[in-house]
């Protein structure tokens, strides 16, 4: 039914009415009138979500919401600004423009309209579809999607895939039936692979029955239970009428009556296929199989926790696949070599886009060709062949719940390649409003069960992870970054700005169209030039992904203040930001990113009523950054950043509603007052860095005043003072003053290691990172009984550690251990091998202790427990 980037204006236009119908008094009746409407047409949508259509009725109608909304958005925003402009001239703003009031007069109007019309919509002729929904409280399996399939022929690297996976379905474990998934993002050769592995002459040897069933997305148990019956009995029509559980019965009979069976499931997308299919196995010990391809990790992991990812190509692999599928068996033009080893590199690794790209360049051999191929790559993959790519991605696309849909297409706002930290794209999901409120989960949780659902169905790749395992940094491959573009254009999600061939700079769209501009540093200052004002623009993202900041005039920045006064989000982190008077009043602000030489948040910020996240990158050479402004009268900040320790001023008003804040990160010691944390009492992740002798002080420190912080879950002690004539303690009361935490990170506190073991008292301790001596001394004996909940634990840069003595008794969960520079450890305690969650270890620098982590692993190992070490440098 509804697009969900209608239904998200629709939200938050209802919020901007609920939430400031009051600040206009002049309007008021008008104002609520179209409220009124609003939320009927929203509880309409609502109900409507739950249904998608195709018609092409409902397409137009959509067009129609979306610029009526907007238009509407535009008037309240404009409202709201003049409204608080007089505000803080101590005026109160009692009447406003006739032609103002008639507009949204005529908007209540046209809304009312729409309702009728989409109404009427529902009870004719359109035909709407249930969609899918994702369930938070779901661990199992997710639904999944996969396209057509590469070409059966033989694919460069997968000898040694194929190899893999038929060692594990020759073998596997046990006499038990196991099932061995394939798992990876749509194109990656998942089918061919699989079809690879189906016609090895080294399976007809080894089972009795080798079966090939597809499965897809518009499956039957009973039509997939045919299909296997086919390999058994020619006369399928007999059973054309028996109940499911009757054909497993037949089925199970004839393959009961042969040796070994192997049944591949090609492009599976539910968990009850496979249960099903699990089924029509006798209980016997031939050691049947059963294999599977699929994109959800969710559904891989539910069925083996040990699923096989297909891994990417290399380049050599890439190059090699790229010329036999355009020469065959002949070789590349030597003048044609280095433009194809580019091409191929563009491909990112994944076989669908090299034989789609090989395809568009089969029989051209001139330079020329090659060059515009090379240039436009990942267009290519799209204008070439609709089938074969954009019909991939899309259909798992199609999967998608409607509110995940919208911020996968979301992520395309980030350029191509661009590592993207999970926090931030977070923070900007809930930001634009694309985060529906859910009872008994904060936004941010939802947020980052999409991302894990994201990444669980390969449309989103994981770069890097955190020590707990959680997502730290992500990325779009660029085949589907291309889709997400052009579908969120489609969508009229966001407009990129970026340059010609011609270097022509295009113009903004107007406001019938998308309200997000994605814009590249280089033609920032030609862009700006143009001296561009739109007022439907509601986002402005710059991201560059050089380190290097792109520094523009004064004039440019305050060109962009004035461009954009309705303004929502402002990520301009890769230039050198610069305050100025238009930007004071971007009242509607609600995420910003910038950097500059700050020495200090201005007492402007205040103004910024509806801020909920704040990130400032100073260069100065300052220790600390004042933070001038009365945050603790932002109700809405939830999260604020800093590069450098803020110094927070006290609240004017201890009484009153407490801050939302959720974010510290960073705050120096000395703001850490009883006042300051009281109303800061929400806080869940904490940050401080400083000076921390007089801050560990219980008779006069701030270390007590963490017992205010009710909430707390993440906390990092940074102490930043190189050198010290006194020694540091860890208070005894400490597991009190902080008995919520579940992450903590201490550096360079220089604590005695006696005193490790008071955080073993931390009953809610999941993740502990030790970093450049925050525990000094030669010895560490930690005592029976803590870290009971323990599943991390990051010890870095313990000059001094040489002996350490630890079993299951002391930490009796640790899932994933990392050693980093501890020069003199002798050895890792061996007594860890018996922890049977033990998984990871990673050693970095740490060459004494090699030798009893590698006895660890062969311990582990001997057991059948799946373990991972890791060393670096790796030994030769």
């Amino acid at each position: 039914m509804a697009d969900a980037v209608v239904n998200f204006l629709v939200e938050n236009l209802l919020q901007l009415l609920s939430e400031n119908v009051k600040l206009i008094a002049g309007a008021k009746g008008e104002l609520e009138n179209l409220l009124e409407e609003v939320q009927r047409l929203k509880s309409f949508l609502d109900d409507a979500a739950k249904y998608q259509s195709e018609g092409s009725q409902w397409k137009l109608l959509e067009e129609k919401i979306q610029r009526t909304v907007h238009r509407a958005e535009d008037a309240i925003d404009k409202f709201l600004v003049q409204a608080k402009m007089h505000q803080d001239k101590n005026r109160v703003a009692r009447s406003f423009d006739v032609g103002h009031l008639a507009t949204v007069r005529n908007l209540a109007a046209e809304i009312e309209a729409i309702y009728e019309m989409v109404k009427e919509l529902r009870q004719n002729n359109e035909t709407f579809l249930p969609r899918p929904v994702l369930d938070l409280t779901k661990k199992g399996a997710q639904e999944a999607a996969q396209g057509p399939s590469l070409e059966d022929d033989e694919v460069v690297g997968f000898d040694e895939e194929a190899n893999k996976v038929i060692k594990r379905l020759v073998e596997g474990p046990g006499e038990s039936l196991d099932i061995v998934p394939v798992v990876g993002m749509p194109g990656l050769g998942k089918t061919t692979l699989a079809r690879k592995i189906y016609n090895d002459p080294q399976l007809s040897y080894e089972f009795f029955n080798v079966l090939w069933v597809y499965v897809g997305q518009s499956y039957k148990i009973k039509d997939i239970f045919l299909n296997i019956l086919k390999f058994f009995t020619k006369r399928t029509e007999d059973y054309q009428h028996e109940e499911v559980d009757a054909l497993a019965k037949v089925i199970c009979g004839y393959i009961d009556k042969g040796g070994r069976c192997l049944i591949v499931l090609d492009d599976v997308w539910a968990a009850e296929v496979t249960d099903a299919v699990k089924k029509v196995f006798p209980l016997n010990k031939k050691k049947h199989r059963i294999m599977i391809t699929t994109v959800d990790k969710y559904l891989a992991s539910y069925t083996n926790p040990d699923p096989h990812d297909l891994k990417f190509l290399t380049q050599a692999e890439s190059s090699e696949l790229l010329v036999k599928r355009i020469f065959g068996r002949g070789s590349c033009p030597d003048d044609l070599v280095e433009l194809g080893e580019s091409i191929a590199r563009k491909c990112g690794g994944v076989p669908l886009a090299l034989v789609v790209i090989a395809g568009a360049l089969r029989g051209r051999s001139n330079k020329n060709d090659w060059l515009r191929v090379e240039r436009n790559v990942v267009q290519h993959l799209f204008t070439n062949s609709q089938e074969s790519c954009f019909k991939l991605v899309e259909m798992s696309y199609d999967r998608l719940p409607q509110e995940v849909q919208t911020c996968f297409l979301y992520c395309g706002v980030f350029p191509r390649g661009f590592d993207i930290p999970s926090w931030k794209l977070i923070r900007l999901w809930i930001a634009e409003g694309l985060i529906k409120p859910q009872q008994n989960y904060t936004l941010e949780e939802i947020a980052e069960f999409y991302l894990n659902d994201l990444v669980n169905r390969n449309l989103v790749i994981l770069q890097q992870k955190r020590s707990d395992g959680q997502i730290k940094t992500c990325r779009i491959h660029d085949m589907l970054h291309e889709f997400c573009i052009k579908e969120a254009s489609n969508k009229w999600l966001f407009q990129e700005i970026c340059p010609t061939p011609s270097h022509v700079i295009p113009s903004i769209q107007n406001q019938d169209a998308c309200r997000r501009l994605c814009i590249q540093p280089s033609i920032l200052h030609d862009f700006l030039s143009g001296k561009p004002f739109a007022e439907h623009v509601r986002s402005f993202y710059c991201f560059s992904s050089k380190q290097k900041q792109t520094e523009l005039s004064p004039n440019d920045i305050k060109l962009i203040h004035k461009a954009f006064p309705l303004i929502r989000v402002l990520e301009v982190e890769s230039i050198k930001f610069l305050f100025s008077k238009d930007f004071n009043q971007l009242f509607h602000l609600r995420y910003i990113a910038i950097s500059g030489e700050f020495k200090a948040l201005p007492p402007t910020f205040g103004k910024f009523w509806n801020l909920q996240t704040l990130i400032l990158n100073t260069s100065t050479s300052e220790p600390t950054l004042d933070i001038k402004a009365d945050i603790w009268n932002m109700l809405q900040l939830r999260h604020l950043h800093t590069n450098i320790p803020a110094k927070l001023p006290s609240p004017a008003i201890t009484t009153g509603k407490a801050s939302f804040l959720q974010t510290l990160s960073l705050v120096a010691p000395e703001s850490c007052k009883k006042d300051v944390l009281a109303k800061a009492c929400h806080l869940r992740k904490l940050n401080i860095r400083g000076q921390m002798a007089a801050f560990l002080d219980t008779q006069k420190g701030g270390i007590n005043n963490l017992e205010e912080l009710k909430c707390l879950e993440h906390l990092k002690l940074l102490n930043d003072v190189i050198y010290m004539n006194q020694a540091l303690h860890l208070p005894a009361a400490f597991f009190r003053i902080v008995r919520t935490l579940k992450r903590l990170t201490l550096a360079n506190t220089r604590f005695a290691w006696s005193e490790a073991n008071r955080l073993g008292q931390l009953e809610s301790l999941e993740v502990l990172k030790l970093k450049e001596d925050a525990f000094i001394g030669d010895s560490w004996q930690p005592e029976v009984g803590g870290f009971s909940q323990l599943q991390v634990l990051w010890i870095e840069k313990a000059a001094e550690l040489e002996t350490w003595e630890a079993s299951n008794l002391n930490f009796p969960i640790l899932r994933h251990l990392v050693l980093i520079s501890c020069d003199k450890l002798q050895a890792v305690p061996r007594g860890l091998a018996d922890i049977p969650n033990l998984k990871e270890m990673r050693l970095e620098n740490t060459s004494k202790a090699v030798k009893s982590a590698k006895d660890i692993l062969e311990s582990k190992t001997s057991k059948s427990s799946k373990f991972n070490l890791t060393v670096f440098p790796p030994e030769h």
